[in-house]
């Protein structure tokens, strides 16, 4: 059944990554009590199975060596203390291979699904969770139900499994009376890491149906409708008017530190009045000649009026304006197919101004020449 939003809305549409992200960041992963139930008791049994000789032999002995105080020994406090530590170390050796593999694999076996997640958010107090109402909706939800039938399906399977088993291991059982001691106990070892083991195998059966369930209610749970979803793309890409505002202000500080740079060119060569390119050279620094700015129509005027206030050259020359614009960037350098036509400018200019400097004759005005289309 299809949840609903507090607008009526259906959550149809799937979880987004950010959605999933929040949720993650909350504490709200997909877990299953199953497969933590059957990962630990499984590799429990494997290591009673591959452990339980050792830790039962290691127990036998340091026990024995315990009841085997001479008298000075149980009268002397220190000997006893020395005997209990080195009894406490022994112990230790013997199940702490057992308890570190338990602890790997209950630290580890919940990251199989839903990873890493934690969150103070799922630690804080919450009054919902003692309440008593909402507790038997919990009871009587879907997921309840669900828990029921689980735990209705592992009883019934352990049970058959367990009495079939211990059924045809029961002669070996009774036979461990009749066996010394010491064979006794390894031999009822392996017996209980047998039983342990495919019992617990059992559970593989629950935790194969539960993990799928729990990633199904974890996406359902998550999922959300198509208002949200375009609630969430707005608040992530900016809604429409604000993006066209931040681009509207991106080109206006972009025409500002363009205008700022006209007055460093050298020349500006215009349409005369459609187009206007802003060029300076460095003989020195400079491998070509670097575009400052460039604009048409209202930009391309404001190009002029500054250059005119600052008394730079405006050189007219319509097709090679209207190639530069249409095949340079600024801040960059000129094509080199333009190199020829804007030399020949750049040297008018520059004789011009020694000209004006010196008080000489003023140089003649040259036609650039324009490349054809083979030739560029």
């Amino acid at each position: 059944m299809a949840n609903e939003s507090d607008s009526g809305q259906e959550k149809t549409e799937q979880p987004t990554p950010k959605k999933l992200r929040d949720a993650k960041q909350k504490g709200q992963v997909p877990r299953s009590k199953e497969l933590n139930s059957m990962t630990v008791m499984v590799f429990g049994a494997l290591g009673l199975l591959f452990l339980g000789s050792h830790m039962i032999a290691d127990i036998s002995g340091f026990m024995r060596q315990g009841f085997r105080l001479s008298r000075a020994e149980v009268f002397s406090q220190q000997a006893l203390l020395e005997r209990f530590t080195i009894t406490i170390y022994d112990a230790l050796a013997a199940i702490g291979p057992f308890m570190v593999l338990m602890t790997v694999v209950a630290i580890f076996t919940p990251l199989a699904i839903g990873g890493w997640a934690f969150s103070v958010d799922a630690l804080a107090f919450k009054t919902d969770r003692i309440n008593p109402i909402n507790g038997f909706k919990r009871m009587f939800s879907s997921k309840g139900l669900m828990e029921l039938i689980k735990a209705v399906a592992k009883f019934l399977v352990v049970s058959v499994v367990a009495v079939t088993f211990l059924w045809s291991k029961a002669d070996d059982f009774l036979g461990l009376g009749a066996q010394s001691l010491a064979l006794a106990l390894q031999n009822g070892a392996w017996l209980i890491g047998q039983s342990f083991l495919v019992v617990s195998s059992t559970l593989i059966l629950i935790a194969a149906i539960d993990v799928p369930f729990q990633l199904w209610d974890h996406s359902q749970k998550l999922k959300m409708t198509l208002q949200e979803v375009r609630d969430e793309m707005k608040d992530t890409e900016g809604k429409p008017e604000v993006k066209s505002r931040v681009r509207q202000v991106q080109q206006e500080m972009a025409q500002r530190r363009m205008m700022e740079a006209v007055p460093e060119a050298d020349v500006i060569i215009t349409n005369p009045t459609h187009y206007a390119v802003a060029l300076k050279y460095d003989h020195d620094n400079m491998a070509a000649p670097l575009v400052l700015a460039m604009g048409k129509d209202l930009i391309a005027l404001k190009i002029r009026e500054i250059a005119a206030f600052h008394e730079i050259e405006i050189f007219e020359a319509p097709p090679l304006a209207r190639a530069l614009y249409a095949n340079c960037k600024i801040d960059q350098e000129i094509p080199s197919h333009l190199y020829f036509a804007v030399a020949q400018v750049l040297a008018f200019v520059f004789q011009l101004r020694l000209a004006r400097q010196h008080g000489s004759d003023m140089p003649d005005r040259p036609e650039p020449y324009m490349p054809t289309d083979e030739e560029a």
